[in-house]
């Protein structure tokens, strides 16, 4: 007789709540996913991002063996003749023109620890090609780097010690669930909350006021702010003569622009700047910052203002304050080395994410000969779609590792079939929002002949000679990022009994006043910067594609894109599971709306110079003016992604996307 079984688990998606699971297991089938009421940061509650992962494991669209291209058309191949054929090609060309003419692509699809095993084994490998920084955060972890010397956030519950929380420029209820009831459970008690964004969502419908800015500007608005602060005598003295360096480069910084240009770019009134002034100085008030306003050619510099402002206000190491961005203190917990190996690495190159078509395209000595990607789909996800297509079109070998015949996998001349989460043993964590590590156990069985990244990793390294190196179960690799968190009681047993346990990171960083920088001081102005080759201080910059850096640009497309993350789909992974995501959206200020003569579900192409995409209209209730936003992740057979217009192009500080910084004009299509 049959019966239901329900098992502790979690969710491993790029997300920022990183949800407890509840799942339910009947003959080996995965069939229904709710969230642990017992975790204590989720609380029961999940997303339908997370829900849909029964309908990914259980699709019957699934890549179940290993596909080879064979005169432009897949056919079934063995795993013998697959591994056998991808490490014979990895051997040579590395020994044709180096280890480095290999590239790994990847993002951060899987928030696992076992994600690392792929860069053991290209170090084990002698070195590939690797990725650097990140389309997603990029900018932002490396400003708040500059600043404090690390990106840390301040622990969910502390948000019962805030007066005041600013929410800036994140979608809090799209991309940030358990936030968001933080939110409505301290405004109930009487917190401010305040939301900033170009777009009026559904965090702006419960706070106290809602403040449209202009996209991209949002720099200038801190520096407004402090501005403010400083001729009302509101600032932090005692913190910033003890526990700062560079703040004479700021005022002189501060002085250089009027609160009439800034109230011109920024489009928010003065009397508005002034009222956060008296906001951020009558705290604790704690900053909120989400990921799209770091995603500009200005973006690095926006998330080090907005960190100035917090700390000019006195915002920084008290409870309920905080620059909170992302948490890279929960990540950095783990014993990546253990895992990665990295001494093993003889050769090394990097480029950075964004614009890793480019340099595909130009690389020499050695060029990329082949490709392997995994946990990404750089077709649908990277920037600039039509150069990615070039780019891996004019490789000789791509390799993927995939669930789904994605752009990407649909590119390519291997797919290896490779689990999802309840076929595989894992911990997940998000270095976005809280420290819970959760257990993920294997429920199923693989579909077909899927098998786990670890394994496909694995089983290459015994065909290439160093297959000692991966001679681990699952759980000694766990083990082994575990590191020393074990000698701190926090042990795999541990884990797997209580299915969620603190990591031992500062609830509050920053409280002692000791920083992670060569001062041991917040900076104002940044010596990382400067060793870096860059000038360390604070500026006035403007994104690249505006009114304000490009006259002529802007009056041909004078309409700021907004790529947003899509609410059901964790970036491109859903779209084929849901039918209703399968066609592109258009949503558009009212403005343009009159201007253009444009009805809801009126067809329109939205354009410029790197492509175009149609989609049908839909009209934002409330928002600055000039924007479009289309939802990133969209296949290209629903219609293709949003990338076809986003540009390539590195952040100021090299290491972020500029997604964002898109100009686009849009025109009804004819009937």
């Amino acid at each position: 007789m049959s019966g239901v079984a329900t098992f502790k688990s979690a969710c491993p998606l790029n997300c920022w709540d990183s949800c407890g699971f509840v799942v339910e297991v009947e003959d080996g089938k995965i069939v229904k996913i709710d969230g642990d009421k017992e975790h204590p940061i989720t609380k029961g509650k999940i997303c339908g991002r997370g829900r849909m992962l029964e309908a990914r494991t259980n699709s019957d669209d699934r890549v179940l063996y290993p596909l080879k291209k064979i005169d432009g058309e897949f056919q079934r191949i063995t795993w013998e003749q697959a591994l056998t054929e991808i490490s014979a090609k990895l051997l040579e060309v590395k020994l044709k023109f180096g280890s480095t003419s290999v590239l790994h692509s990847h993002d951060y699809a899987n928030g696992g620890l076992l994600t690392k095993i792929p860069n053991r084994f290209f170090n084990c490998f002698g070195g590939a090609t690797e990725l650097i920084g990140s389309i997603c955060w990029g900018s932002g972890i490396e400003a708040q780097n500059w600043d404090f010397g690390n990106a840390a956030s301040h622990a969910p519950t502390d948000i019962y010690n805030s007066k005041n929380v600013i929410i800036w420029g994140r979608n809090v209820t799209r991309t940030n669930m358990h936030l968001f009831a933080y939110l409505q459970e301290v405004k109930k008690k009487g917190v401010n909350l305040i939301v900033i964004d170009p777009i009026y969502n559904g965090t702006a419908k419960i706070a106290n006021s809602y403040i449209p800015i202009t996209p991209g500007m949002d720099g200038f608005l801190a520096i407004g702010i402090i501005k403010e602060l400083l001729h009302l005598g509101l600032q932090d003295n005692d913190f910033i003569e003890k526990y700062t360096v560079g703040f004479e480069d700021l005022v002189d910084l501060i002085d250089s622009i009027s609160l009439e240009e800034i109230e011109k770019v920024t489009n928010v009134p003065r009397e508005t700047i002034a009222h956060l002034a008296h906001v951020y100085s009558d705290g604790p008030t704690a900053t909120y910052m989400g990921l799209g306003m770091q995603r500009y050619a200005n973006g690095g510099n926006t998330i080090r203002l907005i960190d100035a402002l917090v700390a000019v206000s006195g915002n920084i190491g008290v409870p309920g304050g905080g620059a909170n961005f992302g948490n890279t203190q929960v990540g950095q917990s783990f014993d990546s080395e253990a895992l990665t190996l990295p001494e093993r690495k003889k050769a090394s190159r990097a480029f950075v994410m964004t614009e890793q078509a480019e340099k595909i395209l130009t690389a020499s000595e050695p060029p990329i000969k082949m490709i392997m990607v995994s946990c990404g789909n750089p077709l649908t996800q990277v920037p600039n779609t039509a150069l990615v297509q070039e780019a891996f079109e004019s490789v000789d070998t791509v390799v993927v590792l995939e669930q789904f015949m994605t752009d990407t996998a649909r590119l390519a001349d291997y797919v290896l079939p490779s689990a999802t989460v309840f076929e595989e043993e894992d911990i997940y964590y998000s270095s976005m929002y809280h420290h819970y590590v959760n257990y993920g156990p294997k429920l199923v069985e693989a579909q077909g002949e899927a098998k786990s990244d670890v394994w496909i990793w694995t089983e290459l390294a015994k065909r290439l000679g160093f297959g000692e190196d991966f001679d681990y179960t699952r759980e000694e690799f766990i083990k082994m990022g575990l590191g020393s968190l074990q000698d701190k009681g926090i042990t795999f047993e541990l884990i797997k009994e209580k299915s969620h346990v603190p990591l031992p990171v500062q609830l509050v960083p920053w409280q002692d006043f000791h920083f992670k920088t060569r001062s041991g001081k917040f900076e104002f102005t940044s010596s990382l910067g400067e060793i870096k080759g860059y000038d360390g201080r604070l500026k006035i910059s403007y994104p690249r594609e505006s009114i304000h850096s490009d006259q002529d640009l802007a009056k041909r497309y004078p309409y700021s894109l907004l790529t947003i993350h899509p609410l059901r789909s964790n970036h491109s992974q859903h779209y084929h599971l849901i039918e209703g995501l399968q066609s592109v959206k258009v949503e558009i200020s009212k403005d343009i709306a009159v201007q253009k003569g444009l009805e809801p579900n009126d067809m329109v192409r939205v354009f410029n110079d790197r492509g175009e995409i149609t989609g049908k209209v839909q009209i934002l209730k409330d928002s600055s003016p000039n924007i479009v936003c289309i939802d990133e992740g969209q296949w290209h057979i629903f219609g293709g992604s949003v990338n076809q217009l986003t540009s390539h192009q590195v952040s100021d500080n090299g290491l972020g996307s500029t997604l964002y910084d898109c100009l686009v004009g849009i025109e009804k299509e004819n009937e």
